[in-house]
């Protein structure tokens, strides 16, 4: 019976050490955001960029950046992603590195809007690449009729590489433990809507918003969204004008990183600590963890977006 009972108790701490070696969820649900990337739509280094600040990088890719993106993991065994960037290829495999989640426990993409750096990553689950099977891509409805009626988009929707959701603005969807709601937001939208994300785990609520024209434009107020979430990552292309010389900034549709703290600086300090700056041009001094601004950001209170980041909620 001694013997039985010692057998019974080895069988049982062997699969449990199995199963903490293979990163089983805890007893209850849990969501962690991953940060994939934080870059502007055409990464950093950008292309053709041969100045000090992109030689450096293309010497040293680690030091570089694909363009924004999110990963939600749920339970530690299966992931949705934010934005499909063009680099996804790279994107997945450090995120790989870090939980063990590849390809197929993919369960599902939601789609902010059609520029280049958020879904042109959807080519790699294409025959020619990945070849997936019907992963679900939530979309608002420009955004799915772009995808349908434009190749070579609608060649993954027409042999069932992705399967297109439709989203409706300001209605939430439930995926097990976490809940995520389309926000509208103005932008440039030649082909598509855009939105940002509100992500609600069990115990937290994010925001995911990298592209808007200006705070001004929008229907919500930020200062009263950031009162109601724990973290907000946002738009933060360009740090000022000073990287477009010749050109008007009030004319570039994004709010700078400055007009940005101008807007929130006056918030309590544990408020302004729910920004992390995201999307960043490749022109911008946020991307140098060691630049003036970056310091002087940090200084005020706020967060700035790296690759390997993690929000639990």
């Amino acid at each position: 019976m001694k013997v039985l009972l010692l057998l019974v108790l080895f069988a049982v701490s062997s699969a449990a050490f199995s199963e903490d070696a293979a990163l089983s969820p805890p007893a209850t649900s849990k969501v962690v955001l991953h940060v994939l990337g934080v870059a502007q739509d055409a990464g950093y280094p950008q292309v053709n960029c041969y100045e000090p600040r992109c030689l450096p990088v293309w010497a040293q890719p680690e030091l570089g950046s694909g363009a924004s993106m999110l990963a939600l993991v749920i339970d530690g065994r299966r992931f949705h992603l934010f934005d499909a960037a063009p680099t996804l290829p790279r994107q997945l495999y450090q995120f790989w590195t870090e939980t063990g989640l590849t390809l197929g426990d993919l369960d599902g993409v939601w789609l902010t809007h059609a520029h280049m750096g958020h879904y042109a990553g959807l080519l790699h689950f294409g025959k020619e690449a990945a070849n997936t099977r019907a992963v679900p891509v939530h979309a608002m409805p420009r955004m799915m009729a772009f995808l349908a009626r434009n190749g070579p988009w609608s060649q993954l929707v027409s042999t069932q590489n992705i399967a297109v959701r439709p989203l409706t603005a300001n209605t939430p969807v439930v995926i097990g433990a976490a809940k995520i709601t389309p926000w509208l937001v103005p932008h440039r939208d030649e082909f598509s809507e855009t939105v940002g994300y509100l992500i609600e785990g069990p115990n937290k609520r994010a925001v995911y918003l990298p592209d808007i024209d200006k705070w001004q434009k929008w229907d919500q107020d930020l200062a009263t969204v950031l009162k109601t979430v724990d973290v907000a990552l946002l738009d933060a292309t360009f740090f000022s004008g000073d990287e477009l010389p010749g050109r008007d900034i009030a004319l570039i549709p994004h709010p700078t990183v400055l007009e940005s703290i101008a807007l929130l600086k006056q918030l309590p300090r544990p408020v302004r600590s729910r920004v992390v700056f995201t999307h960043m041009n490749h022109t911008n001094p946020l991307l140098d963890p060691g630049s003036k601004a970056t310091q002087s950001v940090l200084a005020l209170g706020f967060k700035i977006a790296r690759i390997g980041d993690r929000f639990d909620l």
